[in-house]
């Protein structure tokens, strides 16, 4: 067996890390979604 399996640094479940890093991003991509549909109307 690996030596590194025995020994893990974060015993954290990787789910958690990836439904909060899909959130964040998906929040600032919708700001700036967001951002340019706003100037988009207010330039009409």
């Amino acid at each position: 067996m690996n030596d590194f399996e025995q020994d893990v640094q974060s015993k954290r479940n990787d789910f958690n890390d990836s439904a909060v890093g899909f959130v964040v991003a998906f929040s600032f991509f919708s700001l700036i979604f967001v951002i340019a549909t706003v100037v988009d109307v207010v330039a009409r």
